[in-house]
């Protein structure tokens, strides 16, 4: 299985949307400060993700997700999971 995966890091306010084959480990390793681009953001918080049979699918999804109408349907998506992590 290939996995999309959304992060959040209460310490940035931000959002990050990536993509692997093995989700537990990939988050691990962006907690663990293992991936340069998220080191200073930690805890990551795994807020959603989607699982796919195809790499093709998940890379063709991570990519929409980063797009305008991507965000918009995440929005939509998390719009109280981000109301309940924003207010914490």
């Amino acid at each position: 299985m290939y996995y999309v995966y959304v992060l959040y890091s209460r310490k940035l306010h931000k959002k990050y949307i990536g993509s692997t084959d093995d989700l537990k480990n990939r988050v691990s390793e962006h907690n663990r400060g293992k991936t340069q681009f998220t080191a200073t953001g930690r805890p990551w918080q795994l807020l959603y993700y989607e699982a796919f049979r195809s790499q093709k699918d998940a890379v063709r999804e991570e990519k929409f997700l980063k797009s305008g109408k991507g965000r918009e349907r995440l929005k939509f998506l998390l719009a109280d999971t981000m109301i309940t992590i924003v207010v914490r």
